[in-house]
């Protein structure tokens, strides 16, 4: 027994496998670049970002809104149950390293037909037997070659993954809401602009009804004008079926059930803009926050780990056992030393007829290392296509809005100028209702493109990973 336990002290510092040595190396330009490549028109700087960049928006209905799914949201919830199934697994496979025991008691009291212990028969008396035993059993699988380790390794790394899930999670709920709370305002907002072209169209409806009734128009002009005010009256339906699902999805994606926010939101507010300038740091920050790269990685480190677990499969196992107790039939000697036993030894297993199934495990490991670091490369890749896009999609939609904002001005300026005319007897009613329909149909457009310049913000802020906070490392 001694001798057992001194190879195994020796034998400890063995582990099989392949030790770790990080992710490969991809991007390396993007890894080197001090900025981004596609910042073009966006308005943003190379300094730290916020991580809680919805308090940039300055709505304290969708910071609320935000901070309340990050806390209730059922996707967290099911993520953070996960990552506590995961690290309770590290806990069941670090035990595996210490020895394992148990302990047993047991008082059996018997009546026995004479002869029966000794094969006689006959006679009519009974003979009576107490039994007493209590013992303990112990057994220490020895991890000589580190298989354990290398499953406890994997095991923290597969816990480590679930870590960043969870802030990916977090990242990603938090963008959903901010979009979905902005097509709700925009939807409100076009919503309120229906009408207001309904009620313009109404109006030039019925001055042609009243011209075509003393002849100097066609009822084609009166059936075209039917026509187009049905179509808004439908868009006006069409938009407030859009808000009413905007108003169920921010519900149930904060926890809740669909209805309970309408009274918070029904009333419309306006879109929230972002900040002048952004904040976006650079490609190495980015690699360094993205959760769904540390995920990658930390799969790719379990994946590694498992090669070391097939591998110990090629080695004996070895193990310690060992038992004592005392028994008896007579209770007054129980604890006596001729009641004492015990049994000790080592054990030794070894499978050297499956080395070929081994071998295929081992592959079988090494494949899916490959496999995983491969995902690594992808994950990588798309983070950075996700961040150039957006930031190219955020500084063009900046473009669009600055031009379509001076188009809304120039509509505003013809409809006045209109007005005056009409005033003065230069222009007709009709002219006056065609131009603020026109005017109300700009500002459409320049409502549509706020919400898009907001959602592209939105991108920008889930591409750099942002929204999620410090995990908590206990039980790792």
């Amino acid at each position: 027994m001694r001798r057992a336990i001194l190879l195994a002290v020796a034998l400890a510092g063995c582990t099989v496998g392949p030790d770790y040595s990080g992710p490969p190396e991809v991007a390396p330009a993007a890894a080197s670049s001090p900025n981004f490549r596609r910042v073009g028109l966006a308005p943003v700087v190379s300094t730290s970002p916020v991580a809680r960049w919805w308090t940039g928006l300055d709505d304290p209905v969708l910071t609320s809104l935000i901070e309340i799914a990050l806390d209730n949201g059922t996707t967290v919830r099911a993520t953070q149950a996960r990552l506590r199934r995961a690290r309770a697994v590290v806990s069941e496979d670090r035990a595996g390293l210490f020895p394992q025991g148990s302990a047993s008691g047991l008082a059996l009291h018997s009546r026995l037909p004479t002869g029966s212990l000794t094969g006689s028969q006959g006679g009519s008396s009974a003979t009576k037997l107490d039994l007493y035993s209590v013992g303990f059993d112990a057994s220490w699988e020895l991890d000589l070659f580190g298989g354990t380790r290398r499953g406890i390794e994997g095991a923290r790394a597969r816990a480590e993954a679930e870590e960043a899930a969870l802030a990916d999670a977090q990242v990603q709920l938090a963008a959903e809401v901010a979009q979905t709370y902005v097509k709700l305002r925009a939807a409100q907002r076009r919503e309120e602009l229906y009408r207001q072209t309904g009620e313009i169209e109404r109006g030039v409806l019925h001055l042609t009804s009243q011209r075509r009734s003393l002849g100097s128009t066609s009822q084609a002009d009166v059936e075209r004008l039917t026509t187009q005010l049905d179509q808004t009256l439908a868009d006006t339906t069409q938009v407030r079926a859009e808000a009413d699902q905007y108003l169920d999805q921010i519900a149930t994606l904060v926890g809740l059930e669909p209805g309970e926010l309408d009274n918070q939101l029904a009333r419309p507010a306006s879109i929230p803009l972002p900040p002048a300038m952004v904040s976006i740091g650079d490609p190495v920050a980015l690699l360094r926050r993205r959760p769904d790269i540390r995920q990658a990685e930390r799969q790719l480190a379990a994946s590694n780990a498992q090669i070391g677990q097939a591998v110990a499969q090629y080695f004996p196992s070895v193990s310690l056992f060992g038992t004592i107790g005392f028994g008896g039939t007579d209770a007054s000697r129980f604890f006596s030393s001729s009641s004492l036993a015990y049994l000790g030894g080592p054990s030794i297993s070894w499978n050297f007829l499956g080395f070929g199934r081994t071998s295929a495990r081992v592959d079988q490991a090494r494949a899916g290392r490959d496999e995983a670091a491969e995902q690594y490369r992808q994950v990588v890749l798309g983070a950075l296509r996700d961040a150039e896009t957006s930031l190219s999609r955020f500084g063009h939609q900046r473009e669009t809005l600055l031009r379509l904002t001076s188009a809304e001005a120039a509509a505003g300026r013809a409809a006045a100028l209109t007005r005056e005319r009409q005033q003065a007897g230069t222009a007709s009613l009709a002219d006056v209702l065609d131009t603020e329909r026109q005017r109300v149909q700009t500002e459409q457009s320049v409502v549509q493109a706020r919400a898009a310049l907001t959602n592209s913000f939105i991108s920008l802020q889930k591409a750099l990973g942002l929204g999620w906070g410090t995990p908590d490392r206990s039980g790792l």
